[in-house]
């Protein structure tokens, strides 16, 4: 939620769109210093890493990898108590204040500041921009007999076809005109010697031909012809250049004529002071941003930014020439270079940049989980269970239903994931189910939807549809029109899930935090009903079955070690989107199959699930795990190995018993691979036991409905350990 005072609240919402450079120290200083007061500030972007653009010359050589090019905008978030939301920007309505999305409802906002950067211009061959696209294709490309050719004579052009020769490849450069375009004269001859040097051959287009012809010609062709700011903001009634798109700001960089917007970076310009997109002016001018956001929130003057008449450029050669990277030195109308001690200097520029964000300080480690984490241990959720229970008989009052719901508050760990409230076997029966936890990621709209996933689960692991659900959402303290929003998007999150399943959101309640400070927390309640003939008890499963898994374990350890900066942003973005898949498909699939018992795998981990199936199963059976099956994140060993596990994680160790019992064998069993076991999910996958002659087809069902990393991980083996 951010760093507000206890009993403060949030009056107003900043977003920020798109993650350039100057929104990354923007998070840079905001996590040093603290946020603007009463501000609630979100990041959207539509990727969770920032590349560092005065690197990437350098990483398409081979010279630095992405991730020390890269910035994590999730985790300067973290740092900075910001909110981070990973979607794609379409457009923005100014009469509603609304930022749109792609496929999910718009953000409203106070204060709008857009950093969303620009898109090569031309059609043809790949554009060097956005730079993630770009990077994903050339990493995909394989070799071939062609020439790689790159269009474009400016800097871009040039450090692109210099990068390419380092990486040992043939190189055309394509310019149009005679001359290349890096600003003077004496640039332009010294970008010639370095292209003639590194055995770049340089050709010349007419200034009024078709360079579209050249992406019919053989070879890959790389687009460095300049950039213009996305389509979207001009659409949007935001007066900008007719020629870059670029949004025309004030010297404050608000822009001109909309009081509380503002523009920087590739898609601003200052009409009055224009300067080159770059990077170079990214950074100069974020302190000026900072600065002004802040008084803007407050209503107060802004500071206008006076940039320097020039700005040092330093151009590498990627080792182009003889393994050994030179860089040539550009500012106003001087040139130096290209030399290697240029080049060290460059490089020491980018590294002390970039290693500013790496170096944030991470979060104190002993913080408690959220998400499915964040709930309670099997032993005192059993034992006040059992005093409840010891109460209730000697008071004499007769046993209710059962609480459904394998590790919701006040229910039972050994019960069956969902209540069987009505109906009969022969008719259908209808359950219940309650799910819910403090959000686990600071995008509403996506804790919405990981929680209803994480609801219906219960009624999907017994083989059942979900009809209907009812939510309970508590809410920090705020301004009312930002709790409308934050109610909005979570209400929206929830129906992303059940509009599909044809189920209805029919009601719920609200609460309020104390404070600001304390999160967005969401349960739920969810009924369904199961075909006639069709209930999945936990217990069902019989010796000779074989254990499908539809998806990997680790997402406790992974959200661990993010909170302490130690997980890749890879690694999180992977575990996002395998987690907002909905299972709903499975169960027909499962039931075609003659899936006898199934559970989903929560809070208690897969090992502590699996005993609660083996202490329900009416006859003594014990499973072998076959731990090189077993699926798990990428990252989730990693961290385990190096320490890291959920704050759940110590209450989950009571499962290994299950182990040394022998009621569940798994070798050769190495420490992360215990901690795995125990790990708590959210969003975690269904665990079914299926006939031996249905396994194998089963499993290639489950893959080919899009759950491709499911797995075999056991078969059940009759008689006591």
């Amino acid at each position: 939620m951010g760093r507000v005072g206890t009993e403060e609240t949030l009056q107003q919402h900043l977003i920020l769109a798109g993650g350039g450079h100057s929104h990354a120290l923007l998070l840079r200083r905001w996590a040093m210093e603290g946020l603007p007061r009463g501000a609630l500030i979100t990041l959207v972007s539509r990727a969770s890493t920032a590349l560092y653009s005065g690197m990437v010359p350098g990483l398409i050589a081979g010279l630095y990898s992405r991730r020390e090019a890269s910035i994590d905008l999730r985790r300067l978030c973290d740092r900075a108590g910001v909110r981070f939301v990973r979607a794609e920007i379409t457009g923005l309505d100014q009469a509603h204040r609304e930022l749109q999305l792609a496929g999910r409802p718009p953000l409203r906002w106070d204060r709008l500041s857009l950093d969303v950067g620009a898109v090569t211009t031309g059609s043809g061959g790949m554009a060097i921009k956005p730079l993630e696209p770009f990077l994903d294709w050339w990493e995909s490309l394989a070799p071939g007999p062609a020439p790689s050719r790159v269009l474009g004579g400016g800097a871009a052009g040039v450090e692109v076809a210099l990068a390419l020769k380092g990486r040992g490849l043939r190189v055309e450069l394509v310019r149009r005109g005679h001359s290349l375009a890096l600003g003077t004269p004496a640039a332009n001859r010294a970008g010639e010697r370095m292209l003639a040097a590194a055995g770049v051959h340089l050709q010349s287009l007419d200034p009024g031909a078709d360079a579209r012809a050249l992406a019919l010609g053989s070879g890959p062709l790389v687009r460095c012809t300049g950039s213009r700011a996305p389509l979207w903001l001009a659409a949007g009634g935001l007066p900008c250049d007719p020629v870059t798109g670029r949004v025309f700001t004030e010297a404050s960089l608000e822009v001109e004529g909309h009081p509380g917007v503002f523009a920087c970076g590739d898609c601003g310009l200052v009409r009055s002071l224009p300067r080159p997109p770059s990077g170079v002016w990214a950074v100069r001018v974020a302190p000026v941003l900072a600065f002004n956001l802040r008084r803007s929130l407050r209503s107060e003057p802004l500071r206008r930014w006076k940039p320097p008449r020039h700005a040092l450029q330093l151009l590498g050669d990627g080792g182009a020439v003889d393994g050994q990277p030179r860089a040539l030195a550009l500012w106003g109308p001087l040139c130096l270079g290209p030399s290697r001690w240029l080049w060290r200097c460059k490089a020491w520029i980018d590294r002390r940049f970039i290693t500013r964000f790496q170096a944030l300080a991470a979060m104190a480690e002993q913080s408690p989980c959220r998400g499915c984490a964040a709930k309670l241990g099997a032993a005192p959720l059993r034992a006040a269970l059992e005093r409840l229970s010891g109460a209730a008989a000697g008071a004499g009052q007769a046993d209710g239903a059962p609480i459904g719901g394998d590790d919701a508050a006040l229910d039972d760990p050994d019960l069956d994931d969902a209540a069987v409230i009505a109906g009969s076997p022969e008719e259908g029966l209808v359950l219940q189910s309650l799910d819910g936890f403090p959000a686990l990621v600071g995008d509403d709209w996506l804790n919405g939807r990981l929680t209803a996933l994480h609801a219906c689960s219960d009624l999907w692991a017994c083989g059942a549809r979900v009809e209907s659900v009812q939510a309970l959402v508590t809410l920090p303290r705020g301004r009312a029109a930002l709790q409308e929003e934050w109610l909005l998007q979570t209400l929206a999150g929830v129906r992303s899930v059940l509009d599909p399943l044809g189920a209805r959101l029919v009601g719920g309640h609200t609460l309020e935090q104390r404070s600001a400070a304390e999160g967005l927390s969401l349960a739920l309640s969810v009924n369904g009903r199961c075909e006639p003939g069709r209930f999945w008890a936990k217990g069902d499963l019989a010796a000779g079955d074989r254990l499908l898994l539809s998806r990997p374990i680790g997402s406790g350890v992974l959200f661990a070690g993010a909170m302490a900066g130690a997980a890749e942003p890879e690694w999180i973005d992977g575990a996002l989107v395998l987690m907002a898949q909905s299972q709903q498909s499975l169960v027909e699939l499962l039931a075609a199959h003659g899936c006898r018992a199934c559970t989903d795998v929560t809070g208690f981990g897969l090992l502590g699930h699996l005993g609660e199936m083996l202490r329900a199963a009416p006859q003594p059976l014990r499973v072998e795990l076959k731990l090189e099956a077993l699926p798990a994140f990428p990252g989730a060993l990693e961290l385990l190995e190096q320490g890291f596990a959920s704050s759940l994680a110590p209450a989950n160790r009571s499962a290994w018993e299950e182990l040394e019992s022998g009621r569940v064998q798994a070798v050769p069993l190495t420490a992360p691979w215990r901690e795995l076991l125990i790990d708590p999910q959210t969003c975690g996958p269904l665990l079914a036991s299926l006939p031996e002659s249905e396994a194998e087809a089963a499993l290639a069902a489950v893959r080919a409905a899009g759950f491709r990393r499911a797995e075999l991980i056991g078969t059940v083996l009759a008689g006591p350990a």
